[in-house]
């Protein structure tokens, strides 16, 4: 493992840690780009090393009371079900360069998503937040597992405006909770890999053994600095590296031109 490779660990669980997804979404183009790792391996290996991250963290802020067990594990509980059958069922009709492609994709909705959500969403005052209807949060919850067997992200990008808008759920909370989601919903996922994918367990252990270093301090660093600000530097990373991946495969997304008979 590269240094690099290290360092981009530290930071996959830097920003997990302080804004409860994101940094899963780098997870891939790293084993691809940087470790050179085949792009279907890179998918179901980034699973465990996000899930056992996000777990860590998870428990790191439960400790400070900042994870609702309950919202997080109703929610979760359906994201494992579409993470896991988009694994195990729509996965494998994909080639790597498609699969590659959707991810991009995803990078620059979650670029997007953190710029309109830098500032935060302050609840009304006066008046008690009303939760969204159940169905609706189980429409969203199978939408990002789906999302997470089909290009192995975590989701939390997605997860945390949810949790805020939908289940109206403080900020503060909505990270610590989205961390226990996005660890339910990536190990489901590989549940739905594990038996078609051979995986490199000492590098795995390596690497998330730094990504785990990154989500404890990540985590401790949310009281001094500023979310907003956080936000937005990572988004444009996010949007550079996703037009880049995008642009590598964007073949992928165009139907094949079939060539024209020579005249005879």
């Amino acid at each position: 493992m590269t240094a690099l490779g290290l360092a981009l660990a530290a930071l996959i669980g830097l920003s997990l840690g302080m804004l409860g997804g994101g940094g899963s979404t780098l997870t891939v183009p790293v084993f691809v780009y940087v470790l050179g790792f085949d792009p279907k391996a890179a998918i179901a290996m980034s699973l465990p090393v996000v899930g056992a991250t996000s777990l860590v963290g998870a428990a790191s802020h439960w400790r400070s009371g900042q994870v609702q067990v309950r919202t997080a594990v109703l929610f979760g509980l359906v994201a494992m079900a579409g993470s896991f059958l988009s694994a195990r069922l729509l996965a494998p009709r994909l080639s790597g360069a498609l699969q590659l492609a959707l991810l991009a994709i995803v990078m620059l909705a979650a670029a997007v998503s953190m710029f309109r959500n830098a500032g935060g969403r302050k609840q009304a005052e006066g008046k008690a937040p009303v939760p969204a209807p159940l169905p609706l949060l189980a429409v969203v919850a199978l939408g990002v597992g789906t999302l997470t067997g089909l290009v192995g992200i975590g989701g939390g990008f997605l997860i945390v405006p949810a949790l805020v808008l939908l289940a109206r759920v403080p900020m503060k909370q909505a990270v610590g909770t989205s961390l226990l989601v996005i660890a339910m919903n990536t190990f489901s996922g590989w549940a739905g890999y594990a038996t078609h994918t051979d995986v490199p367990w000492g590098f795995l252990a390596a690497f998330t053994g730094v990504a785990i270093a990154g989500i404890l301090g990540g985590t401790h660093l949310t009281r001094f600095v500023s979310q907003a600000q956080l936000k937005r530097a990572f988004a444009v990373f996010l949007l550079c590296v996703g037009a880049f991946i995008l642009y590598q495969n964007r073949h992928a997304l165009v139907p094949a031109h079939t060539v024209p008979a020579a005249a005879g």
